[in-house]
């Protein structure tokens, strides 16, 4: 078994490592590695941010885990708030009756508005900083967490709440011990997908209203044309929503270990 996943996970390997390959064979011959940077040039200019062995990143050399806690703790605050709220209404607008009415339509309508249309209205409100930040990553998880945890809940097969019925239980205990179990894995997906979108839109957000971050990073070295530093901040961006993403789903197999993620 052990060997088996070994061939998995090299498997796994084999692509990335012929993309990096031709990658790298074909930016030298074209003469082409100014605008289109190698790997081996990526990964010295992403060595040397990380650990400042060099200083050839100028300015930021040895700054990655700065940029990289900026960023993650704004994406932690915005999408925690948006698991709250968005598990919450979407309990109220799918269980009870009046509030589907009073509340989803708006919900929404509002879905609809890309998070970065906020970005003036979140200046004005919230100022340079991470206000502005945090409040847009909100708006990106929110409505993802909202639908799925709404979807979720309504799906509830009715046969299992009239057998709950049939022991008298109240709504509230319908609620508890029947829907809110069989909503966990659309829950769950909501999760996943609000959180790849919450890191899509921190790095948006910190190109325009913050000073902090792998998003500022990435658009200050644009700039100066550092396009080995562009690359090093898409492929931080890229292995950290990875590994998140990672904790996420197996959080979901410890909660739901019945089941396949």
């Amino acid at each position: 078994m052990v060997l088996s996943k070994l061939g998995h996970g090299i498997q796994k390997l084999v692509f990335p490592i012929l993309v990096i390959g031709i990658w790298e064979a074909s930016s030298f011959s074209s003469g082409y590695s100014a605008v289109f940077p190698t790997p081996s040039k990526i990964l010295h200019a992403l060595g040397d941010w990380i650990f400042g062995f060099d200083g050839s990143t100028q300015s930021v050399s040895g700054q990655w885990l700065t940029a990289a806690t900026s960023s993650l703790t704004r994406v932690l605050s915005g999408y925690v708030l948006a698991i709250v709220l968005g598990v919450i209404a979407g309990i109220v607008c799918s269980w009870w009756e009046v509030t589907k009415r009073l509340l989803e339509p708006t919900v929404q309508m509002l879905r609809f508005i890309p998070p970065v249309s906020w970005i003036p209205l979140s200046i004005i409100w919230f100022g340079i900083g991470d206000g502005p930040a945090v409040f847009l990553v909100f708006l990106a998880s929110f409505f993802h967490i909202f639908i799925n945890t709404t979807h979720g809940i309504i799906s509830t097969p009715e046969n299992l709440l009239r057998a709950t019925e049939m022991m008298s239980a109240s709504s509230l205990q319908k609620l508890i011990y029947v829907a809110l179990p069989h909503a966990v894995p659309s829950i769950f997906t909501g999760l996943r997908t609000g959180l790849g979108a919450a890191w899509m839109t921190v790095v948006t957000s910190e190109m325009i209203a913050v000073k902090s971050g792998l998003g500022y990073s990435l658009w200050d070295s644009y700039n100066f044309m550092r396009l080995d530093l562009v690359v090093a901040a898409m492929l931080s961006i890229g292995v950290i929503g990875y590994l998140s993403d990672f904790i996420l789903r197996l959080i979901y197999r410890r909660v739901m270990f019945w089941k396949e993620p």
